[in-house]
């Protein structure tokens, strides 16, 4: 997920450096970039997408393995 949010954050400077916005760049005016900024970009929230899904599987995995373990200090039978 990390690496998404800097995917995103990287593709919004390309982006904003590629139409001008930001100055004092070499990139700053070239067009390319305004089109590569935001691919980045849509590819750094997929990856946040993915991870956030994954997390939130793990949580449920666990919590159903949690709800059943038997419980400690049971009576057995003998």
């Amino acid at each position: 997920m990390a690496l998404g949010v800097l995917a995103v954050v990287v593709g919004a400077l390309w982006t904003l450096q590629g139409l001008d916005i930001v100055a004092d760049s070499r990139m700053s005016g070239i067009g390319i970039w305004a089109v590569i900024g935001p691919v980045v970009a849509v590819g750094g929230l997929i990856l946040i997408i993915v991870g956030e899904r994954a997390r939130s599987r793990a949580k449920r995995a666990e919590a159903l393995a949690i709800i059943q373990q038997p419980p400690l200090g049971g009576t057995t039978k003998m």
